[in-house]
């Protein structure tokens, strides 16, 4: 047990998918999970454990940004053995050929947080996602039919900002797909543990065009993100 997880070893699948909703925890347990089980509920963010296709997988909410998620899949890697987290979640295009409900998969965390400074890295530490997640994301996403990209997106800690999107214009300069907030530290989190980790994110706006989800569109109209994370979880433990 952690301060934030009451789970006890061995609750945890290999292969864990974090949202950052609780309630989209919830939602793919019941809705896509084999006789899901409420493993840890500690502050609400709701982990589960079922299976998928008759392998075992486990669900737990990350909460929103990089010092949340850090927390959580730190745990996850230090204390409960879990090898491959898959973050699924909401992202904001930056790129025209980028459009709502697409499904971005992240080859690369660009990020302005300082989050990564504790490792003490000499220089620029470069979050990557893990190969074999990323190859098995590909093969998933053509197999489920999605509209899919690969690349660099740009975890920020900030939401709201008193300079609206002034500061993405670079970003989307420099080629970087889509926004979030959470990637950069799970990947810094996976390195340092020597596990593995992906980010698959749906996209539900675009900061440069005019299209958006609605909440309710955001909570349940991702099916498509988290079929493909979860037969991701299926190859990776094949």
């Amino acid at each position: 047990m952690t301060p934030h997880n009451s789970a006890k070893p061995g609750d945890f699948a290999k292969t864990v998918l974090m949202p950052g909703d609780p309630l989209r925890s919830r939602y793919i347990a019941e809705n896509f999970l084999t006789d899901p089980v409420l493993v840890n509920n500690v502050r609400g963010v709701q982990g589960y454990t079922g299976k998928w296709k008759d392998v075992p997988v486990s669900v737990m909410a990350s909460g929103m940004g990089m010092p949340s998620i850090g927390i959580y899949s730190w745990e996850l890697y230090d204390t409960y053995g879990v090898e491959n987290i898959i973050r699924v979640g909401s992202a904001g295009a930056l790129q025209d050929n980028v459009n709502v409900m697409d499904i971005v998969i992240a080859q690369a965390a660009s990020t302005n947080t300082n989050y990564i400074e504790q490792f003490g890295f000499p220089g620029s530490f470069a979050p990557i996602g893990d190969a074999m997640l990323i190859q098995h994301a590909v093969t998933a996403a053509m197999e489920n039919g999605a509209t899919w990209h690969v690349g660099n997106i740009y975890s920020s800690d900030n939401f709201y900002h008193p300079k609206s999107y002034e500061g993405t214009r670079a970003v989307r300069r420099m080629g970087v797909l889509a926004v979030e907030m959470e990637a950069a530290a799970l990947y810094a989190n996976a390195a340092y543990h020597g596990k593995r980790a992906l980010c698959i994110c749906t996209i539900s706006d675009h900061l440069y065009k005019a299209q958006e989800l609605s909440p309710e569109e955001r909570q349940t109209g991702f099916n498509e993100m988290i079929t493909i994370a979860l037969d991701t979880a299926v190859k990776a433990q094949q």
